[in-house]
């Protein structure tokens, strides 16, 4: 498999903005990630993974347009490529691939 290396912080990142399909900034990113995976989301992080995911031609960006609620300003709106994408499906074809082949499925296990 011929594929950039993404960090699993990256990957929940790039599935992120696929998910919010166009509506995708730092802030609502956050609170996205932070809703689907209980973990504290700092703007940072987000941006920084935006960032190396840009620079591997796996989103890019552009300015949108002006809105009030900012006080007029715009934000930066991330977008999947097509690169992007299919590096999503190989990441998913491995985990499947990797899940198909546990023998025993996993019961959930309660700490006490």
């Amino acid at each position: 498999m011929n594929r950039a290396y993404l960090g699993e912080f990256e990957e929940i990142v790039l599935l992120t903005v696929a998910a919010l399909d166009g509506g995708a900034y730092g802030v609502v990113l956050g609170h996205e990630i932070a809703g689907q995976t209980g973990r504290e989301v700092r703007l940072n992080q987000v941006h920084s993974a935006l960032q190396r995911l840009e620079e591997k031609g796996m989103v890019k960006s552009e300015m949108g347009e002006p809105t009030a609620e900012r006080g007029g300003r715009r934000k930066r709106l991330y977008t999947v490529t097509a690169y992007g994408q299919n590096t999503l499906h190989q990441v998913r074809e491995v985990r499947e691939n990797l899940w198909s082949r546990i023998v025993k499925p996993f019961k959930l296990a309660v700490e006490l």
